[in-house]
């Protein structure tokens, strides 16, 4: 057992192959526990810091290395950086195992790096995730039509790019 992935996550479940959570197919993770509650949210099971399982990220690591067909994993939710350094040592894996990484947030890719610190390990998760999907969702600006956003508000960032160049950087997928 790699001794970095002893820790645990707090998740609402999995999808083994998902096609709507990031480009190709992919391993989706869905954190439990969000500040942000969202009006309408996709997902407001994840809500509740207290509801959903703990998990091993060995098994989390395990289950995305067994499918061959996967482009990539998805940290969804809830929120993601409530739970960054198990995030970021999962992301290390995963990385090493030649995966790509999206991260959705209800935060501001500005608001992230703005509040980054030793102890929350925003930096570091932000360090592990190709394309980061950030803001939260507004009922008001749904748009069914958005490939991998919910809401027009959201942005789809190259994180890479954007933390070179120090400026945003939006992808297309």
């Amino acid at each position: 057992m790699n001794d970095m992935l002893t820790d645990t996550l707090r998740i609402a479940g999995t999808v083994n192959d998902s096609i709507v959570d990031g480009p190709g197919i992919r391993f989706a993770i869905f954190t439990q526990g969000c500040p942000h509650r969202c009006e309408g949210c996709h997902n407001p099971q994840t809500h509740d810091f207290d509801g959903g399982e703990q998990v091993s990220l060995e098994s989390l690591l395990e289950a995305a290395k067994s499918n061959p067909l996967l482009d990539g994993v998805t940290y969804s939710g809830g929120e993601p950086f409530c739970q960054a350094k198990q995030l970021y040592e999962l992301g290390l894996e995963l990385k090493k195992a030649g995966l790509d990484i999206v991260t959705y947030t209800g935060y501001l890719f500005e608001e992230l790096l703005e509040q980054a610190n030793e102890e929350n390990f925003y930096r570091e998760l932000l360090s592990v995730t190709d394309y980061l999907v950030d803001g939260p969702f507004q009922l008001d600006k749904r748009d069914i039509l958005l490939k991998f956003k919910g809401s027009s508000n959201q942005r789809i960032i190259d994180v890479k790019k954007s933390l070179a160049e120090k400026m945003v950087i939006e992808a297309e997928l």
